[in-house]
């Protein structure tokens, strides 16, 4: 390449993104002439659903703007939190973040999950019709166009997987309200309704039960409820919401 040459830094949390030697600060970049900023800083690595503002000589610009020589450029992270365009914020996960999903779903937030690889292009065509923010650790998957909107996930541990999400977006909670098979919502239901469905120790154990208006799944407080109260308390006290277990 050998087109006009700028300086460019990354933003600390960008910066497992790029390349080692481009982690210390400001790093030489010669360009093309032609291609965008925003080309500019994908070619690096770091995929533009993680960078806030762009600054060129210290003035925001667009993902439009070609760089000229000498320029000096900053990429940020993305603010938290997030504002994602259109309503309700919902989501969608790709096939390898199952356990992140049910999580979501157990606080009551609006989470697809693709249980087998459809494959990058569809999950993008699926993000954009549904207007999902697509959550992937695939950099791929994130640089695809069709996207209505996507964030990295950052770890590979669910319970950093969750806050992550819960802290950049802050998404309404509203937990026990979703299916964690399905995404479906839950009502109330007697156990007249669903004895049929039921274990013979369940039926005699459990008197309180919720069942998914989608797949019929029902659900009680059953051995792992503890474990399922204390995800759930965490989120909320961390992060707002009304339990309603």
């Amino acid at each position: 390449m050998n087109g006009p040459e700028i300086q460019i830094s990354f933003a600390p949390d960008l910066r497992v993104f790029v390349a080692s030697e481009r982690r210390s600060g400001r790093t030489p970049v010669t360009t093309d002439g032609s291609s965008s900023l925003g080309h500019v800083v994908e070619s690096l690595g770091v995929p533009l659903t993680e960078a806030g503002r762009l600054l060129v000589d210290g003035r925001p610009v667009d993902t439009s703007h070609v760089p000229a020589a000498g320029e000096t450029v900053e990429v940020e992270g993305v603010a938290r939190p997030q504002p994602v365009p259109g309503a309700p914020l919902r989501f969608l996960l790709d096939v390898h973040l199952g356990t992140l999903a049910r999580r979501l779903r157990l606080l009551g937030v609006d989470a697809a999950y693709e249980s087998e690889d459809i494959g990058d292009p569809a999950l993008a065509t699926l993000s954009a019709r549904e207007r999902r923010v697509m959550l992937s650790r695939d950099r791929g998957l994130l640089r695809r166009r069709e996207l209505w909107a996507g964030a990295y996930v950052y770890s590979d541990r669910p319970d950093d997987q969750l806050r992550d999400v819960l802290e950049r977006f802050a998404p309404p909670l509203a937990p026990w309200t979703r299916c964690t098979a399905c995404n479906g919502e839950l009502t109330d239901t007697d156990k007249d309704a669903v004895r049929e469905r039921l274990e013979q120790g369940t039926e005699k154990t459990y008197d309180v039960f919720a069942q998914c208006a989608a797949c019929g799944r029902v659900y009680w407080r059953g051995a792992h409820h503890a474990r399922l109260e204390e995800i759930v308390a965490d989120a909320v006290r961390e992060f707002g919401g009304a339990t309603t277990a």
